[in-house]
């Protein structure tokens, strides 16, 4: 066939678009013969289109007759060999890299896989169409109305992590219909419940197409996390009220309006590190097929094989331009067509990683950092992989999943052997990592728990996992998740134990809420949420997983909420950066200073921060016009009495204890606080 000027189309955008009545269709390629585009019609019967245009590496062409709703998939001939990076096979029905929607799942046949099952190097002949998903043309429109990004400022911010299913699938004011999706979510009863507590961002573990292990399916379980990516570009149909056709993009772009109708921002936490494809002996789902070499890492002495620093077979070609043009248009879409407002880097360093070594000006960092779409929007790292640990190592306009804080706050209030030191630099905001590369405390995102390991509830009742549901025998997840539980194993009906759990969650969310840094609570932590001990509870999607709204703590609901509020409201407790009071600028009335005192009123000597019996600290947190607050943590077994220092301005006022039993009388000169709590003292500003 002849293409003439009149039906030449152009090598970019990639993907598929609809122009007029027909389809214009661009797939990356450097090493395929043949591209060609596969139409189903409402019988699934397949038309294949040969796509005649070639400009450098992207085949492109026009399909004619077909627009919004047309089902299709890609089959990509050229070499087969292994040994080579080479892993076309035309049998395959391919996913589009950049399909918007994603209509199916897959059934498990070998047909899916490009090899033969006893001889991998072999090619695999059996047609997998009968058992693949398909691509969905999706309408690009949507009226957005008045939407508007909220722009929270990181000082003011509070992430909410959670599961868009578990957060309503048992919620009682939800409509059942409803219950576990997008339009779950955008409900105004759980939009009620994430503004009441007063969080002002939702981060959302993946919602991006991820495929089902076969190997939980086979144990009739399944992937509840999501970490296991192919569709980056289409939202998880799985979530849809409204049916996997497309419609779940509409979906979701109503759950992001009314979210930002709320005030709230929508974080997602995104897996470009790699794909659902695996290693050698995974599937051909979609850019195995197209070009392997390029949107993979190949190890050089073997390209056989791949080069993984994720722990899951294989990890993305971040060196390459194809696999990072591909994560950069994915984040232009889901910013500019989806509304979302930040994203959340699944084993980030990973991206960070062209030639081998973690960088921190890699084309991956500098790309975004120039980019105008994404410059502004909300990026977060999780600064590690399976071959290095990397906070602190991201740029300036990035924040991080702190871990240092995560393991440094559970030591400090469970027992372990740990030094003040740490406690001091992690509740400031972490200058010890931070500050040397003129980084504020906000680059830290500060956590002491997260979907992978105990909930809040389950580290303070559980010292070992209770895996056993996940069919692995109890092997999977950490062998030791820093627990803080010292009385009895799971639920107890010992009144003295389970009053030391509540005044251990207590003081492990008032540490997280009242330190400098950006604050993620864990979705359900704010009641008590509890996974029975599994610590690895990524294939439950099931009541293990699920909120249980039901038996929520609503003691322990009121309480986060009236610290979220407090942090909110004063930024004493929020700053931008702290200084020593003695130093500041008098002058200076946007300034948070900050004292760190021992319970006995004294400054810390240089051998008192490394000293391990050291359990007790006080911090006496300030900004130059707002009211000044005494925060005591005291970790020890025993009680302690702390000499208060002369209230500035009124007298020292009671806002908020672990204890509930704590007692302030003015003019406070001592305070007694019992073992394992904190107390925050107010002085009001005249």
């Amino acid at each position: 066939m002849i293409v003439t000027a009149e039906h030449r189309t152009k090598p970019y955008p990639l993907g598929v678009r609809v122009v007029g009545d027909a389809l214009e269709v661009a797939v990356y390629s450097e090493t395929a013969d043949s591209v060609d585009l596969c139409v189903f019609d409402d019988r699934g019967q397949e038309t294949a289109h040969r796509l005649q245009e070639r400009t450098g590496h992207v085949f492109h062409g026009r399909v004619e007759g077909h627009g919004v709703g047309t089902r299709y998939g890609l089959r990509v001939d050229g070499a087969w060999d292994p040994a080579n990076g080479l892993r076309h096979n035309a049998h395959k029905l391919l996913l589009d890299p950049y399909a918007t929607a994603i209509e199916g799942e897959f059934r498990w046949d070998e047909a899916v896989f490009s090899h033969r099952f006893n001889a991998p190097e072999e090619l695999n002949p059996s047609d997998s169409a009968p058992f693949v998903p398909r691509c969905v043309v999706t309408e690009r429109s949507f009226d957005w109305g008045d939407d508007a990004p909220p722009l929270v400022p990181l000082d003011e911010t509070v992430v909410y992590e959670t599961h868009v299913k578990g957060f309503t699938q048992t919620h009682p004011d939800v409509p059942e219909e409803i219950r576990g999706t997008y339009a779950g979510l955008a409900h105004p009863a759980a939009i009620a419940h994430l503004v009441d507590l007063g969080v002002t961002a939702v981060e959302l573990i993946p919602v991006q197409q991820f495929a089902q292990d076969s190997h939980l399916l086979e144990k009739d379980l399944r992937n509840y996390w999501g970490y296991n990516t192919y569709g980056f570009f289409a939202p998880n149909a799985g979530y849809s009220a409204a049916g996997d056709d497309g419609s779940q993009v509409v979906e979701f772009k109503q759950m992001v309006k009314a979210l930002h109708a709320a005030g709230l921002e929508v974080i997602l936490d995104v897996v470009y590190n790699h794909t659902a494809e695996g290693n050698h002996l995974g599937p051909t789902i979609s850019f195995k097929g197209i070009d392997n070499g390029s949107y993979y890492r190949l190890v050089d002495e073997d390209r056989s094989s791949y080069f993984d620093t994720t722990g899951t077979g294989n990890s993305l070609n971040v060196g390459h331009p194809a696999a990072l043009g591909m994560i950069m248009d994915s984040l232009r879409y889901w910013v500019t067509e989806m509304h979302v407002d930040g994203f959340r880097f699944d084993l980030a360093t990973t991206l960070t990683r062209q030639d081998g070594d973690a960088e921190v000006h890699s084309a991956f960092l500098t790309l975004i950092h120039q980019d105008p779409v994404l410059a502004p929007i909300k990026m977060i790292a999780e600064p590690w992989d399976t071959q290095g640990y990397q906070v602190g190592g991201f740029p300036a306009d990035w924040s991080e999943w702190n871990g240092k804080f995560r393991d440094d706050i559970r030591d400090f209030w469970g027992g372990a052997d740990s030094r003040i030191g740490g406690v001091a630099q992690r509740v400031l905001g972490s200058p010890d990592v931070y500050e040397a590369s003129r980084r504020s405390p906000l680059c830290s995102v500060n956590f002491v728990t997260a979907h992978d390991g105990f909930t809040l509830a389950d580290l303070t009742a559980y010292s070992r996992k209770h895996n056993a549901a996940n069919g692995e025998d109890n092997n999977d997840g950490e062998s030791d998740n820093r627990s803080t539980n010292s009385g009895a194993e799971g639920p107890t009906d010992d009144v003295a134990v389970n009053e030391r759990r509540d005044r251990m969650r207590r003081n492990l969310l008032a540490t997280l809420l009242l330190s400098a840094g950006v604050p993620m609570i864990l979705g359900g932590d704010e009641m008590a949420r509890t996974q029975g001990g599994n610590n690895n509870a990524y294939c439950q999607d099931n009541e293990i997983s699920w909120y249980d709204w039901a038996a929520a703590d609503t003691s322990l609901l009121h309480f986060t909420r009236e610290l979220i509020a407090l942090r909110r409201a004063e930024p004493a407790l929020r700053p931008d950066w702290y200084r020593a009071a003695a130093t500041a600028d008098p002058e200076d009335t946007s300034t948070s200073t900050v004292d760190l005192l021992r319970s006995d009123g004294k400054p810390f000597s240089d051998s008192d921060w490394d000293d391990p019996a050291a359990r007790s600290i006080m911090f006496v947190l300030a900004h130059r016009d707002r009211d000044t607050f005494a925060l005591l943590l005291n970790a020890s077994e025993n009680g302690v009495e702390f000499s208060v220092p002369k209230a500035p301005s009124a007298e020292w006022e009671l806002v908020v204890s672990s204890d509930l039993d704590q007692l302030v009388e003015a003019p406070v000169s001592t305070l007694v606080s019992r073992d394992c709590s904190f107390t925050l003292l107010r002085s009001r500003r005249a």
